[in-house]
């Protein structure tokens, strides 16, 4: 990956390489229509390929902020799968209930599992709690049974309700990172690992985020919390890298953890 910038007084132009792709902005639409031209006449390449394209995201810029959403996309959804006279339920997930291999369920057919899946994937890119129960149905395509497109369903139910919901970025931030992390303990009923949360941002806006299974089984809470929030301080510093190339520099990083355990243990330098 290529990353070239130029600036000039207070506005940017950035343009990041990958393979054949290219990613590109500015804060002036001049040296962004002068990027086209150039690029367009030594080149041959098409415009086609838009992020907003792929995952239906649809932005408005207002005068303090721009909000991104993919209500659209989530409407086609719904209308998809037939979802359109269901009910709505306040949460992605039962909070007392929790999805398990169900060996003995009645299978189901894999290709419309699948392809709820994928279409539920696309939304987590603005409706990130989202992320947490479309992770763990995923975890299922081999082999889906009733209750695991029970669980698909009721998160599609969940997104009827929130279809205008998406992202807000405020102008009216600072340039600070920041991490929020969290864990669900033994959470997975089959071989009992945790499963990893965490959301990082950008002053007061939210710029990635994450939902992702252990690799170990944790044996305490405490553990559990301890190595989401290692995760989340490596994606941290990687970040810090990565703005360190786009000129913003970084002094201390904050990440807000819940445990005291796992903030004592953090704290222990052996």
């Amino acid at each position: 990956m290529v990353l070239f910038v130029r600036t000039h007084k207070k506005d940017i132009m950035i343009a990041q390489i990958y393979v054949d792709d290219i990613v590109f902005g500015s804060t002036q639409n001049c040296y962004k229509n002068q990027f086209i031209t150039d690029m367009q006449g030594e080149f041959e390449m098409s415009m086609v390929g838009k992020l907003s394209y792929f995952l239906g995201l649809q932005v408005k810029q207002l005068e303090n902020g721009i909000f991104v959403s993919q209500s659209k996309y989530a409407r086609n959804l719904v209308k998809r799968f037939g979802m359109n006279e269901s009910k709505v339920v306040r949460t992605p997930v039962p909070t007392t209930e929790r999805i398990s291999k169900d060996s003995e369920g009645k299978k189901v057919e894999q290709t419309l599992y699948r392809s709820m899946i994928g279409g539920l994937l696309y939304l987590t890119a603005s409706i990130l709690d989202l992320s947490f129960g479309v992770g763990i149905c995923a975890r299922y395509q081999a082999n889906p049974m009733e209750t695991h497109l029970k669980a698909v369903k009721r998160i599609i139910k969940y997104v009827k309700g929130t279809i205008d919901l998406g992202i807000w970025y405020s102008f009216d931030t600072n340039q600070h990172l920041s991490a929020y992390c969290g864990a669900d303990w033994a959470g997975n009923m089959d071989d009992r690992k945790s499963t990893s949360g965490g959301c990082f941002l950008l002053g007061t806006n939210l710029v990635s985020w994450l939902s992702k299974k252990q690799s170990s089984i944790s044996l305490s809470t405490a553990e559990a919390e301890y190595i989401v929030a290692g995760s989340c301080c490596t994606q941290l510093l990687w970040m810090k890298q990565m703005l360190e190339d786009y000129g913003i520099h970084q002094s201390t990083m904050t990440i807000y953890c819940d445990n005291k355990s796992a903030i004592d243990i953090s704290k222990n330098p052996v």
